[in-house]
C-alpha cells in the first residue's frame, strides 16, 4: 500500500553548492544522476562544505546536456568547465578518506579561489564504482558513493518538517523558523507520511526503484545556514538536540542505498516494504 508521494527531487552537482530541483532523475548505484559528482577541494587536498565555507550555499552549478558545468555566483562572470579527462587523478579527502580524483584544470580551480578568497581546486569523481566505499558497517560489499557525505540519497518528508518547525516555534529561537527543506539538502522529498514515520523503514519502494535504509542522517552546523544568505543562525541544532538525538547525533531524515538503478519522478508512489 502506497504511503506517501514524491513531493520534490534535488541533485547538487558540485558538493556543498545550491541544489538544483528536478521533474524527474536517473538513480544510478552511488546516487542519482549529476549528484556531487564533483567537489572543491582547499590547497591540501581536503573538501571543502558549508561546515567551514558557509559563502558555497550562494554558488550554483548547472549540469548541460554534454556533463559540463555552468558555474555561477553573485559578483563573478559564469563559467562553463567541461568534464576532465581522466588522464590523471590527484588524491583528495573527504571527511579523511583518501579518494581519487580528476583535477577540473586552472580555469575552474581561479574561479573557485576567487569565489571563496582562498586557494580551492575543483575535481570531478571520473569512476564513482571504484572510487570510494560506502561505510561497510552500513554497506554491502562493493557499494560506493560519490561526494555525497556518507550515502548515496538521502530522503526526508514533509511532515516531519512541519514538526519539527513546530517544535521550533515553541523555543527560545522561534523568530528563525519556519525552516525550509533546502536548509536539510535532500535528494527526495515526500509527502503524506506521518510525522517522523521514517524513523521505522528499513526497505522501501520510490516508484519504479527499491532502496535499503542505512542508517538515519546526522545532522551539524550546515543546517543553520540560510541557503539564500549564507548567514548562520542556531536552528534546527538547538531543537534536534531537544527532541531527535541518537547517541551524540542529531537526526532529520535516512540514508539510502539504492538497490538497483532505475528512474524517479515527482508524484511517484512510495511503499514500505521492510
Amino acid at each position: 500500500m502506497s504511503i506517501a508521494v514524491v513531493r520534490s527531487l534535488h541533485v547538487h552537482p558540485v558538493k556543498a553548492l545550491r541544489g538544483c530541483a528536478r521533474a524527474e532523475a536517473e538513480v544510478e548505484p552511488w546516487g542519482l544522476a549529476d549528484d556531487r559528482r564533483w567537489a572543491v577541494v582547499d590547497a591540501s587536498g581536503s573538501v571543502m562544505t558549508q561546515r567551514r565555507h558557509p559563502r558555497m550555499a550562494l554558488a550554483s552549478a548547472e549540469p548541460l546536456p554534454d556533463g559540463s558545468l555552468r558555474l555561477s555566483a553573485p559578483g563573478h562572470a559564469p563559467l562553463t568547465v567541461a568534464v576532465p579527462r581522466p588522464s590523471s587523478t590527484i588524491r583528495v579527502e573527504v571527511f579523511d578518506t583518501p579518494v581519487d580524483a580528476v583535477p577540473a584544470g586552472p580555469a575552474a580551480d581561479a574561479w573557485f579561489s576567487a569565489f571563496l578568497e582562498t586557494e580551492a581546486r575543483l575535481v570531478h569523481m571520473d569512476e564513482p564504482a571504484h572510487r570510494r566505499p560506502i561505510n561497510p558497517a552500513y554497506a554491502l560489499p562493493g557499494e560506493t558513493v560519490s561526494f555525497a557525505d556518507g550515502y548515496p540519497l538521502l530522503v526526508t518528508t514533509s511532515a516531519s518538517l512541519d514538526a519539527l518547525n513546530a517544535l521550533i516555534a515553541q523555543g527560545e529561537h522561534a523568530g528563525e523558523g519556519p525552516l525550509p527543506m533546502d536548509r536539510f539538502r535532500p535528494n527526495v522529498v515526500l509527502d503524506g507520511t506521518a510525522p517522523w514515520a521514517e524513523d521505522d523503514w528499513t526497505r522501501l519502494a520510490i516508484g519504479e526503484v527499491t532502496f535499503r535504509v542505512a542508517r538515519s542522517c546526522g545532522r551539524c552546523v550546515v543546517t543553520t545556514t540560510d541557503q539564500t544568505t549564507a548567514e548562520r543562525g542556531r536552528e534546527p541544532l538547538r531543537t534536534l538536540a531537544r527532541h531527535r538525538k541518537d547517541g551524540n547525533r542529531l537526526i532529520f531524515g535516512q540514508n539510502l542505498v539504492p538497490e538497483h538503478t532505475g528512474t524517479l519522478r515527482t508524484g511517484d508512489e512510495v511503499k514500505i516494504l521492510d
